[in-house]
């Protein structure tokens, strides 16, 4: 609901009652009129305006600025016919004008509409009116009319003041989810297109001759797209940008819980995640599970076995193809606990902060911007000649 929304039904109601107040006046002041007929027609004529356009000013959308004009015409009508109404002697001492304080809603009408500018000059003109209808400025008149500018042009302040903030908050909100789309664009990529870039890169060159070159261009098309990744300018071509579409708009990597594939996430009802991670169990691999199911809603299910994939890839890559990994899954209460622990070299400190910042998002975009998206935590642990342990922890809820 936009901010400025309660402050157009606290304007229908002011008129509401505004009306009964000024026919309330007109009923004890009736007896002092010199021309009763013409005050009680004004009055009938206010409220039945009031009554029947009550549902103009319920929102922005409903209440232009003709419909504005009207009323404030209404108005400055009502003040000045006050004078031809009441006896001198009233006028002077500062009677209520016809409209009483009901011609007030028609400038509080335009500072929500137009803000504090046209606030001004509505309220200029009833300032204006009620001089015409005294005849001669009083005390007592410049403070009503001082009072109506200063809080009308005060409240079409606030209103401008919402509206922008409204607009920089719909602004930061399109940017955070588009940086999230990003994020996730680019775990899609970092667990297809990059690993096959980086495994072509490292066959080329072990096998030499024309494969050195196609992997000397493949570590190229690696180092360009974890720019794009990243952040960077630089574009991808066209035959390796269309193939990294091809990869993010396709199932992902088969080991992840590929579409179609063993263990693929069906969706609909709770998965079993322990099928999913069950599949990466090897002779290098030990997988521990609990003996009952641990279900998850379909996309927890496959973003967190995405997750436990992507710290697999790293033990792989970093700790040796030799390695050993173990792969605990416990089932808590309220969450699901993950845990990847390997017996490699470990991760030396400040490794981690000087990957992300050269473009390789391993751990910051395909585990913890995974887990984050799921609502859970990613802890890295890593002691160097010790290995690392990954521990993924997602809310039953998430």
């Amino acid at each position: 609901m936009s901010v400025e929304q309660p402050l157009w039904r606290a304007l229908t109601g002011y008129r509401l009652l505004s009306a009964a107040y000024a026919a309330g006046l007109c009923v004890l002041a009736y007896d002092h009129y010199v021309r009763p007929y013409l005050a009680v027609g004004f009055v009938a004529l206010l409220v039945v305006w009031t009554l029947a356009t009550a549902t103009r000013t319920v929102s922005a959308a409903r209440c232009g600025y003709p419909f504005l004009v009207c009323e404030l015409t209404i108005a400055l009508t009502g003040i000045v016919l006050t004078r031809f109404t009441e006896t001198m002697a009233r006028v002077e001492s500062g009677i209520n004008t016809l409209p009483s304080i009901w011609s007030a809603g028609a400038v509080l009408g335009f500072a929500i509409k137009g803000g504090w500018r046209w606030a001004a000059g509505a309220s200029v003109l009833v300032g204006v009116a009620n001089l015409v209808e005294r005849g001669a400025p009083s005390r007592d008149t410049v403070h009503n009319v001082l009072l109506v500018c200063v809080a009308s042009i005060a409240i079409g302040y606030v209103v401008e003041v919402a509206r922008a903030s409204e607009r920089t908050l719909a602004r930061a909100l399109q940017i955070e989810a588009a940086t999230r789309e990003r994020e996730r664009l680019a775990r899609d990529i970092h667990d297809g297109v990059l690993q096959v870039l980086a495994m072509v890169q490292r066959r080329g060159s072990s096998l030499g001759g024309e494969a050195a070159e196609l992997g000397r261009l493949a570590g190229e098309q690696e180092v360009a797209l974890r720019a794009l990744v990243s952040g960077g300018p630089p574009p991808l071509p066209a035959p390796a940008a269309a193939y990294a579409a091809q990869a993010v708009a396709g199932p992902g990597p088969e080991p992840h819980g590929a579409a179609g594939g063993p263990g693929a996430v069906e969706p609909g009802e709770p998965y079993d995640l322990r099928k999913l991670l069950a599949r990466h169990a090897g002779a290098l691999v030990t997988f521990s599970e609990p003996g009952t199911p641990v279900l998850l809603a379909p996309e927890t299910a496959r973003e967190l076995a995405a997750a436990v994939g992507a710290a697999l890839d790293n033990v792989r890559q970093h700790a040796g193809a030799d390695a050993r990994t173990w792969i605990l899954l416990e089932d808590e209460p309220d969450a699901v606990l993950v845990t990847v622990r390997d017996d490699g070299p470990g991760i030396p400190a400040g490794r981690l902060a000087t990957a992300e910042a050269e473009g390789r998002m391993g751990v910051a975009l395909s585990i913890r911007g995974r887990l984050r998206d799921l609502g859970g935590t990613a802890e890295l642990v890593s002691v160097p000649g010790q290995g690392t342990e990954v521990e993924m922890r997602v809310p039953k809820d998430g």
